[in-house]
Parts: C-alpha cells; structure tokens; sequence
C-alpha cells in the first residue's frame, strides 16, 4: 500500500534530537497526519537543508517543525527557505535549553517561526498546533482534533483528590 503524502516534515538537526522529536511524529500518527521525519544541519548541511525545505511546498507539505538545539538554529533556517508556517521546537541543552529557546523566539521581523516550549512538551504541541492548522481545511482533523480536547477536559475533570 503507497504512503500518503507528507503534509508535515519533521526536521532535526541530529540523530540524537530523536528521543524529543519522536513525540511530534507519535503525536501526528495519533491523529492520522501524513509526515515525514529527517535529519538535516543548518550548519552541516546547509546546501541539502535549504533544497529539502525550499521544495517543501512543491510536495504539498503544509508545515514545518524543526527542532532547534543551542545557536544551531534550523528552525530560522527553515523560514528563510519556505512560505510555510514553521514550528520551532527548542531542545535542551547544556543551558537547559535556554540558548535554543531564546535563538528560535528572537527572530528578526519578517522571517517567523513559532515557538514551542522546550523538549518534548515543545514536540506534542508543535504537532498539535501542526493539526490545528492542517484542520482548518480539513473537517475530518477538525473533528479529531475537537474530541482529543474534549478527552483532555474529561481527564481533569475526572480526576480525584484522594
């Protein structure tokens, strides 16, 4: 049976980026969303990285998450080369991920990329927020997305206290 499409990549720019942004893919597959996973530098390999993303739109992928770790800023990287919304997820570091916090929120005007929290709870909601806007044009995601929150709300709801 042939694969869907990507409509999301999922970028990182190291192996060892993985172990976080596995829960961004995982996320994703809960809701059925057609992705593709890679690794690519900013810095390493900044020629391929610039052609994946720049023909991103031509594939009909739709968004972009991009984990940024330290200075290695692959999310901004990503934004200069696409129109397409991207999703920057800090990871940690050795400044507990405060480095690649701050160079993926401080972007220059013109060129955006919306933040994520640091590490995995940055990769859950960089998917979901990837589903939010794939949902606004497609009614069968809007509907899986509208129950996962009312299962969210049952979830607090029913918890107890002792």
């Amino acid at each position: 049976m042939a694969q869907a499409k990507p409509r999301v990549n999922i970028l990182m720019g190291s192996k060892s980026d993985w172990e976080v942004m596995k829960n961004a893919s995982d996320t994703l597959n809960q809701f059925g969303v057609s992705h593709e996973c890679r690794v690519l530098s900013a810095h390493r390999t900044p020629k391929e990285t610039a052609e994946y993303v720049s023909g991103a739109e031509g594939r009909d992928v739709e968004v972009v998450i991009a984990a940024a770790g330290g200075a290695a800023h692959l999310a901004g990287v990503c934004a200069a080369h696409t129109v397409l919304p991207v999703l920057g997820v800090p990871m940690e570091s050795k400044l507990m991920g405060l480095d690649s916090l701050l160079s993926t929120v401080q972007m220059p005007g013109g060129i955006p990329v919306g933040t994520l929290a640091v590490g995995k709870a940055g990769a859950v909601n960089a998917a979901l927020l990837a589903v939010a806007i794939l949902a606004n044009k497609d009614p069968e995601l809007r509907k899986k997305l509208k129950q996962f929150r009312e299962e969210q709300a049952a979830k607090v709801l029913n918890e107890k206290l002792s």
